[in-house]
């Protein structure tokens, strides 16, 4: 099977959602954004630090160098953090729509929530 770009693998979610019917929460719709947003940035970075190496040089005025860590993998380690708290938030917010629905809906939001979690 074809690895699946970013845009293809958030189109399938959301194409999943629009099945379970919470594509058009407010809530859902804005974290899952937000998510999209921290994962495009995720994969800038990271290809970045491939470009640059983990470690980069600055070249002083007297043409010292100096060596330090890239400062892409500070950057990348915090939006990684933020994205998982933002999945997190994401599949809290699907848990409270499937605890809202009846035992039909639960059921496949249920589902849904284990497809994502295994994606």
């Amino acid at each position: 099977m074809a690895k699946l770009s970013l845009q293809e693998q958030a189109n399938e979610v959301l194409a999943r959602a629009e099945e379970k019917g919470v594509q058009t929460n407010f809530f859902f719709v804005t974290t899952f954004k937000r998510y999209q947003v921290q994962m495009r940035i995720l994969n800038d970075l990271e290809k970045e630090i491939n470009e640059l190496g983990a470690t980069v040089s600055k070249e002083y005025v007297k043409g010292r160098k100096n060596v330090y860590t890239n400062p892409a993998i500070t950057e990348y380690n915090k939006t990684a953090t933020a994205a998982n708290g933002t999945v997190a938030t994401l599949m809290n917010i699907l848990k409270s729509l499937t605890e809202n629905t009846g035992e039909d809906q639960r059921s496949k939001l249920e589902s849904f929530l284990k497809e994502l979690n295994e994606s």
